[in-house]
């Protein structure tokens, strides 16, 4: 039964994994993302996606970061820790210095997508091999998720 109840849940907490690829773009500001009619860009450091620039104030904004942690315990603490382990998924400790914050901005709310066609998406796939569902984030949720991986990784 527990080989049951195992094997079912493992797909629903499925989630891809984080390369140590990539670099951050930050820009200054805290401005809300900015979004383009190009959806199948596939840059390396954009992704596929509406978001083609992320502006981030050097600071952290915390109660983004706090609003960022509730959507973590919700829908991705079962698969990513937030430090460098992997559980289903990667950890998320140093994914903003691996990835810019457009790309990581595109995954949050375009997954199926980015799975599909980003060619940095697809490499972590086969190294997980298991795909990530999408969680239906808003921007404002992707936005927050954005600012509490800021804060995973040290921005105060």
């Amino acid at each position: 039964m527990k080989k049951y109840l195992i094997t079912g849940l493992l797909p629903l907490m499925a989630i891809a994994c984080g390369s140590p690829s990539g670099e951050n773009n930050s820009s200054s500001s805290n401005a809300p993302a900015t979004a383009s009619s190009d959806k199948e860009a596939t840059d390396a450091k954009r992704g596929v996606g509406k978001y083609t620039e992320v502006k981030l104030d050097p600071a952290l904004n915390q109660k983004m970061a706090d609003a960022g942690q509730k959507i973590y315990d919700l829908k991705c603490g079962a698969c990513h820790k937030q430090t460098e382990e992997k559980l289903v998924g990667p950890g998320w400790k140093g994914v903003t210095t691996r990835r810019t914050p457009v790309w990581i901005m595109n995954f949050l709310t375009n997954v199926d997508e980015m799975l599909n066609k980003d060619a940095e998406a697809q490499a972590m796939l086969e190294i997980c091999m298991v795909r990530m569902p999408n969680q239906n984030l808003t921007d404002e949720d992707a936005r927050n998720m954005l600012e509490l991986m800021r804060k995973i990784d040290g921005v105060k």
